[in-house]
């Protein structure tokens, strides 16, 4: 099964330096989900969600011919390695890591089949209640099509969502529903790498990420373009997760970058 070769296929845990910038996007579509992205040392790991007869299907377009599910590719595969372990994602560190769940279908049905799966592997999730939020080793994060109003209405959440970034400054009716704050690249940034960067909107980029480091979450831009340029930019102005399909690449820019 391949969450087993994931386990086998990873370095031993010591040689891996967790990198706590490093977001793989559509992790799914590398040649061993979540393995390749852990051999990298990524700490935050996405992945799209299909609902389908029941099954909660990892696809990017069409699930209709992929049998994969999020517990095979994602939440057995994370739960083993936190046991061999001791409690940690990664034996070389004790940082959290993220799972970005970007659900394609039915916002209320695909989180009504998600249930049950997070409550199976609760021991090691972050979770909330009363307004406090309680670290475990993996966050789950929702984004795509979002229940915010059934997870609002729980006491005990075992998953949280990715609010719109640009919407941050606006009063939320439960601020511990969000750990993180997305939005695509261009929707702030024009700049690709060459030349000046804006200064306009540079600034602007900067304020966003402060107003949100303040409310407790992460910052990530999508659909970034994928260059060291780009990268030490973002980082330059706290944004927390650098968005790549570039494994590699950004292992090796963050391991060299100051």
């Amino acid at each position: 099964m391949l969450f087993i070769f994931c386990l086998f296929a990873l370095p031993a845990n010591s040689q891996v330096k967790q990198l706590r910038n490093a977001h793989a996007h559509n992790d799914y579509k590398h040649r061993h989900p979540l393995c390749d992205a852990m051999r990298c040392g990524f700490t935050s790991f996405e992945a799209d969600v299909f609902l389908r007869r029941g099954k909660l299907i990892v696809a990017h377009l069409s699930p209709f011919l992929n049998y994969k599910t999020a517990e095979q590719l994602y939440f057995q595969p994370l739960y083993d390695s936190l046991v061999k372990n001791k409690g940690s994602v990664y034996a070389s560190g004790t940082s959290p890591v993220i799972l970005l769940i970007d659900i394609k279908s039915d916002a209320d049905k695909t989180y009504a089949a998600l249930k049950p799966l997070l409550e199976k592997y609760a021991s090691m999730l972050t979770w909330a209640g009363d307004g406090i939020v309680h670290a475990g080793a993996v966050t789950v994060i929702l984004s795509g099509h979002k229940p915010y109003a059934a997870l609002q209405k729980e006491s005990h959440r075992l998953a949280f969502i990715d609010q719109p970034l640009l919407n941050v400054a606006e009063p939320a009716k439960d601020s511990s529903v969000y750990a993180l704050a997305s939005c695509k690249y261009s929707s702030l940034i024009s700049w690709k790498g060459k030349g000046d960067i804006d200064k306009a909107e540079e600034n602007n980029l900067k304020a966003l990420v402060a107003l949100t480091h303040a409310q407790g979450k992460k910052v990530r831009l999508w659909a970034s373009p994928e260059n060291k340029e780009v990268w030490a930019m973002l980082l330059k102005n706290g944004v927390d997760l650098i968005n790549t399909d570039e494994l590699e690449e950004l292992k090796e820019f963050l391991l060299n970058h100051p």
